[in-house]
């Protein structure tokens, strides 16, 4: 039999008859093909089956795309199959065959310093200074152990130096993990105020901040779908004495110094099929953040952020999905630049992506329905690397409608700004294409139209939530 998940196939085979389906069926082995870097046991941790069990057919049915589904999850593998291999009347061999991503990406950086494309075409005319280049070394799956190292060197409009090493699994079991972050910027342009809803930036020839930043993050993967996490860091920023008299709030009270330790708290429950490109399941996400303890630093206010994604397949390659996101700080005057925004990420409404909505509280909903036009997967024989002659593409047209309400900050209120898009209901809808590329590369094409009646073409490297 064949299950097919979006753009994505694999095989199974079982030759029992249907009227079989109760009987008892005992995993004999278990082989894994075609991971030359990967560890057995990071494949093994995503199995609801091992050697020596026993479970019904229909079981064994349902296990088989799930189990797929997790493998092919971890981002490491182009292609999984996962097969049921009868070697006689109660028993069989499971075979998972997978085929290895490339691993090793030392990419130049060329990329804006704007928070997405639009914003960079339309409130800058595109210009080329706001550019930072350099190069970062992505090493995924170090030791074949699924372990992740970024290093990171970026010039330009920013400078800033990077560090972080990732330890998913420490123990045997694989439910204990570490993650460790190292953090170096100093820009000579930084956006120290807001002017109706777009951001002004501060352009000088010399550093304009210095930030430093350390962070541990522990992790506890309970079982398959939810994931707990534990972070501790620490920050500290030092800013020109020229930046206050811009906006004396950008530190509290005209300060030129800010650090603080924060503590953080995150919960995952994910039963995504596809990560990368998600048609079917659910996402829970909560975070719960202290940022500093004492006001006599300028620093402390906690951050609650919830966020619940549902994927439905509907069947004829139609899919629809929601997406809500809810976000409140206490208390809600904090330094600028702590402020909280519509408009970072995925946490934005379409149709308003050249703004920036800022405040204390903020609740948004985003429905698309989408229809797959196009799926195919190209074999690229004549390309020398093995890890890139798989080429899947999918193509979906898609129509939405997003809406949400921003709480405003009270010194906006209390200095009438910044009030256009705030405390009122915003509203975006249009329609698009989404092309879904090999390495989890996704391009959105997407027509708004909004509430306040603009309307226009905006362009996205990543999935909409």
């Amino acid at each position: 039999m064949i299950f097919v998940l979006g753009s994505l196939a694999y095989n199974t085979h079982a030759s029992a008859a249907p009227e079989d389906s109760s009987r008892l069926i005992t995993v004999n082995r278990i082989l894994i093909i075609g991971n030359k870097i990967t560890r057995d046991r990071i494949i093994l941790r995503e199995l609801s089956m091992k050697s020596g069990d026993t479970l019904r057919f229909y079981q064994l049915k349902a296990f088989l795309p799930l189990d797929r589904n997790k493998i092919y999850n971890l981002r490491l593998f182009n292609t999984v199959e996962v097969r049921a291999l009868e070697i006689g009347p109660s028993q069989i061999d499971l075979l998972i065959e997978v085929s290895e991503r490339w691993y090793t990406f030392p990419l130049p950086v060329f990329e804006l310093s704007d928070r997405n494309f639009n914003e960079w075409i339309q409130n800058y005319n595109a210009d080329l200074s706001r550019v930072n280049y350099g190069i970062k070394l992505f090493q995924y799956n170090l030791r074949g152990r699924n372990e992740t190292l970024r290093i990171g060197a970026q010039f330009g409009f920013s400078r800033e130096f990077d560090l972080s090493y990732r330890i998913p699994n420490l123990d045997r079991q694989q439910k204990h993990g570490l993650r460790f972050d190292l953090g170096f910027s100093e820009p000579e342009n930084i956006a120290y105020f807001t002017n109706d809803h777009k951001l002004e930036f501060l352009r000088l020839d010399e550093s304009a901040r210095v930030s430093r930043s350390v962070s541990i993050t522990y992790s506890y993967r309970r079982n398959f779908y939810q994931t707990h996490s534990f972070s501790v860091g620490y920050r500290n920023a030092d800013i020109i004495d020229s930046l206050p008299k811009l906006n004396p709030n950008y530190y509290t009270n005209g300060a030129t110094k800010q650090q603080y330790l924060t503590l953080t708290y995150s919960f995952d429950f994910n039963r995504q099929d596809v990560f990368a490109y998600p048609l079917n399941g659910f996402r829970f996400y909560a975070f719960l953040g202290q940022n500093g303890f004492t006001t006599h630093r300028g620093v402390k206010q906690t951050e609650v952020n919830l966020t619940y994604g549902r994927y439905l397949n509907l069947g004829k390659n139609f899919y629809l999905s929601n997406f809500t996101a809810g976000y409140w700080s206490n208390p809600a005057r904090q330094p600028y630049s702590l402020y909280a925004a519509l408009g970072y990420g995925n946490q934005f409404i379409r149709g308003y992506e050249i703004y920036v909505v800022e405040g204390s509280q903020f609740l948004i909903n985003k429905t698309t329905l989408k229809k797959r036009i196009f799926s195919r997967t190209w074999r690229l024989e004549r390309m020398p690397l093995e890890q890139f002659r798989h080429f899947p593409l999918a193509i979906y047209w898609k129509m939405y409608g997003d809406i949400g309400r921003v709480e405003n900050y009270p010194q906006y209120e209390e200095e009438n700004i910044n009030q256009r898009l705030s405390n009122r209901f915003l509203a975006g809808w249009g329609s698009g294409l989404d092309l879904v590329l090999a390495y989890d590369a996704v391009i959105r094409l997407e027509y708004t139209f909004t509430r306040e009646s603009t309307r226009g073409f905006f362009f996205h490297l990543k999935k909409e939530f």
